[in-house]
């Protein structure tokens, strides 16, 4: 009997062993991501693809401009760059719309700013006439002049689900990575540039205030973009060392898992509390 019960334990021993390094192997060759949408209407989306995504919006939040405008600037940014901050391109191209300083659309250092080349390329759109009821195809072609403005349509379906999930599907974005064990959030730099990104208090509804205490800050927003900026900090937690983010009943903790936002019942709806 004295026996069967060390064996039992050495078994049970192997198998706990067993199961630890399964769940080590298994949360090492999970890499970090992003999956934009809800359940069978969602898409795998690169971490270097997500924050910018979210600063387009929010510049089109910031602007007070329709979905259609949002649309159009994703299907643009998936054709020029694929949604990333690239370095260079054809000729000067630079950025994530591949515009070129020689054509006056900014320095090149500036249009490798996202909240920059997506504000010009904002600028740019809206003298484009009838571009909410144009093809988006077109209205890109209008702003871009590119060699061929066809390559525009094949990005429509997936600028619509990013524009929908960014900007009006509550907890639509989500992301994973493994948050680091030292080191507080850099509040102030999270700080400094959401009014750059969403505009300050004075100029739109957007963000109406931001304070903080300790490790963790509030942002007060708007209910009609409060689900952008919540998308935006959240797209942006690793680089700014956040770790947790409410809003509107729900909350997003860090983690190298593809988790999604969870239930928080107590979690404001008129301001994101993030940490």
């Amino acid at each position: 009997m004295t026996v069967l019960v060390v064996l039992a334990i050495l078994a049970g021993g192997a198998v706990w062993a067993g199961i630890t390094v399964y769940r080590h192997v298994v949360v090492s060759l999970i890499s970090p991501g992003c999956m934009a949408g809800l359940g069978a209407n969602s898409t795998q989306v690169d971490p270097s693809q997500a924050p910018v995504a979210a600063t387009i919006a929010g510049v089109a939040a910031r602007m007070d401009l329709p979905r259609r405008a949002l649309e159009i600037a994703y299907a643009t940014a998936l054709q020029e760059s694929k949604m990333t901050n690239v370095p260079g391109g054809d000729r000067d191209s630079v950025g994530v719309f591949q515009q070129r300083p020689s054509q006056g659309w900014g320095t090149a250092a500036q249009l490798q700013d996202p909240e920059f080349a997506s504000t010009a390329f904002f600028k740019a759109l809206v003298k484009v006439p009838h571009y909410t009821t144009i093809p988006i195809y077109q209205a890109a072609q209008d702003v871009q002049h590119s060699a061929d403005g066809s390559a525009y349509q094949q990005w429509e379906n997936d600028a619509a689900l990013l524009a929908a999930s960014f900007t009006a599907t509550p907890h639509g974005v989500t992301c994973w990575y493994k948050p680091t064990s030292t080191g507080h959030p850099q509040l102030a730099s999270v700080m400094a540039r959401i009014p750059v990104v969403f505009g300050s208090a004075r100029s739109g509804a957007t963000v109406e205030g931001i304070s903080h205490a300790g490790t963790g800050m509030r942002v007060r927003v708007s209910a009609s973009h409060g689900w952008t900026v919540a998308h935006w900090m959240m797209t942006h937690a690793s680089m700014y060392g956040l770790t947790k983010v409410s809003y509107d009943g729900w909350q997003w903790s860090a983690s190298l898992t593809e988790s999604a936002w969870q239930a928080a019942p107590g979690a404001d709806a008129g301001s994101i509390v993030a940490s």
